[in-house]
């Protein structure tokens, strides 16, 4: 008799359904809280400059022409510790490339033209490319990361001004804690997008190594260093996933063992019959 085979064909595997449309109201009013919350810190970057001896015209040219401001707060911080200019330099300089990095994911999302691409790239910073990553689509990630820009940009700068110009009156800074409101604003961001345990260990990594060579390595090395939690992190999870791969192989291999209780009947020419 001969055998039949049966030929199933499974559906087609459904698209997954497109993310949600967001309101441009709420992209607009999260790109506002950004650039307002974070903008508002240039007020210490400011007198934090002119503490350290940089003149107006140098503290506001840094906050126009560079426009990171960890780059600005490391390269006025080494500064005022009494470090070398071109070591301080140095350190701004690589904390900064970070930037490059982003430039690279939001190029894809962003979608600019040639023309628009050297202009974009000068607002890209951590709170811009939080927003922008934040958004289902490319019109809204357009939206919130040119709001988040053009409102940070014009808040900071003009707070910078402010802050040089009245440095004298505040003192010390440190006393009054302003140069913490980027690094938590740009924390907040993060946080919810820490969806899975590789993402959280990760963060978590880059948290440890920061506590931990803090006090040993020059201000913005620390940054750096905790970039490494992420080839770290996925190293491990590599190895995991091939031990785990290699289980499910070897199981897969293995014979079958048959039911206890039952025999083979085999006739002359050793073919089973049923």
């Amino acid at each position: 008799m001969a055998e039949q085979t049966e030929i199933r064909t499974s559906p087609r595997a459904a698209a997954p359904p497109p993310p949600p449309a967001k309101p441009d109201s709420a992209v607009v009013r999260d790109a506002l809280g950004v650039g307002v919350a974070v903008g508002l810190s240039g007020f210490a970057f400011g007198v934090t400059s002119a503490g350290a001896g940089l003149g107006l015209l140098q503290t506001c040219a840094l906050s126009l022409l560079v426009f990171t401001g960890a780059s600005q707060f490391a390269l006025v911080g080494a500064l005022a510790a009494g470090g070398n200019p071109f070591t301080a330099a140095a350190g701004a300089f690589f904390l900064g490339a970070r930037n490059a990095f982003y430039g690279l994911r939001l190029s894809a999302v962003l979608g600019y033209g040639a023309r628009i691409r050297p202009l974009a790239a000068h607002w890209i910073i951590d709170e811009t490319s939080a927003v922008a990553l934040a958004q289902p689509d490319r019109r809204t990630a357009r939206l919130g990361f040119t709001v988040t820009g053009l409102t940070l940009y014009t808040l900071w700068n003009l707070t910078t001004l402010i802050g040089a110009l009245g440095a004298g009156a505040l003192g010390d800074t440190d006393t009054w804690g302003l140069d913490a409101a980027a690094p938590a604003v740009f924390v907040a961001l993060l946080a919810p997008m820490l969806k899975d345990g590789v993402e959280r260990a990760a963060a978590g990594l880059a948290v440890v190594l920061v506590l931990v060579t803090l006090p040993l390595l020059p201000t913005g090395v620390p940054v750096l260093v905790s970039a490494l939690a992420a080839p770290a992190v996925l190293l491990v999870q590599g190895r995991r996933e091939r031990a785990a791969g290699r289980g499910t192989a070897r199981t897969a291999a293995a014979p079958a063992t048959p039911p206890e209780g039952t025999t083979e009947r085999r006739d002359a020419t050793g073919e089973g019959r049923a």
